[in-house]
């Protein structure tokens, strides 16, 4: 149930989470899955063409929900979202949960670097 506001960051934590479970079971969409996995194919694991391929789909994704809710159908929109999101994040576990599966769509799992023994970590100043 969308408000006519023009302030979409009125949404509760509770509407915010309903808001998040539409946008993640958007991307489950057969059409969305499709799109997503020819970005995610055209990106082959490079970061770069992830931001390039992938990036922009998903956004478009989130943007179809997220206008019914009064946010702008546009980036701005779409950032705007995910800073309500992230205000809630802190507070509530559930949305939390639902950002990281979210955030987990489209955005390939991030491997750390092995933490070892750094070699040259001794700079002599002179």
């Amino acid at each position: 149930m969308a408000s006519a506001s023009a302030q979409p960051a009125a949404l509760s934590a509770e509407q915010a989470k309903v808001v998040l479970a539409e946008v993640i079971q958007a991307f489950s969409a057969p059409e969305n899955a499709v799109r997503m996995d020819e970005a995610r194919d055209n990106a082959c694991n490079d970061m770069g063409k992830m931001l390039q391929f992938v990036l922009p789909v998903a956004t478009q994704i989130q943007q179809e929900v997220i206008k019914a809710y009064g946010f702008s159908c546009d980036g701005e929109g779409v950032l705007k979202f995910a800073r309500l999101v992230k205000s809630y994040e802190a507070q509530d576990p559930e949305i939390a949960s639902l950002s990281g599966k979210l955030k987990a769509l489209f955005l390939p799992p991030m491997t750390l670097p092995p933490h070892g023994p750094v070699s040259g970590s001794s700079v002599a100043a002179s």
